[in-house]
């Protein structure tokens, strides 16, 4: 009932509000299935991605159809307890999730640069006292 009054009101969205959301702290056993049961309660669903390899283990991504889904869900699963483990659930931001893969690439690029011409090794700093 309060969601439907919220979509016919002239209510304003923070900006960080969207369709999307991110989820971390999951089990790594989780099923899409059970993850269609948890999130489709809350909406409509349009697509949940489920991380698989290291990095993204225990994180998925739902799309809902409808934005005032999306908020919805993120207001009653942040903390939600699945299998011993509470959600963390949170809007997803292209510009902090950027931000993040490249600090991650300039932190290679630096160690790369570093290793080629043997500045910050304990070798490189070797052959500087010689």
């Amino acid at each position: 009932m309060a969601a439907i009054s919220l979509r016919k009101g002239n209510t304003r969205l923070p900006p960080e509000v969207n369709r999307v959301l991110y989820v971390r702290n999951l089990p790594f056993n989780i099923t899409s299935e059970e993850m269609y049961d948890i999130f489709g309660k809350y909406g409509a669903i349009r697509q949940i991605r489920i991380g698989t390899n290291k990095d993204t283990r225990g994180t998925a991504f739902v799309v809902y159809e409808d934005i005032y889904d999306a908020k919805t869900a993120v207001d009653h699963l942040s903390g939600f307890n699945v299998a011993n483990r509470y959600l963390i659930v949170l809007y997803y931001q292209q510009a902090k999730m950027s931000k993040k893969f490249d600090q991650k690439k300039k932190e290679d690029e630096i160690q790369k640069l570093q290793e080629k011409y043997g500045i910050g090794t304990p070798a490189a700093k070797d052959k500087q006292r010689d």
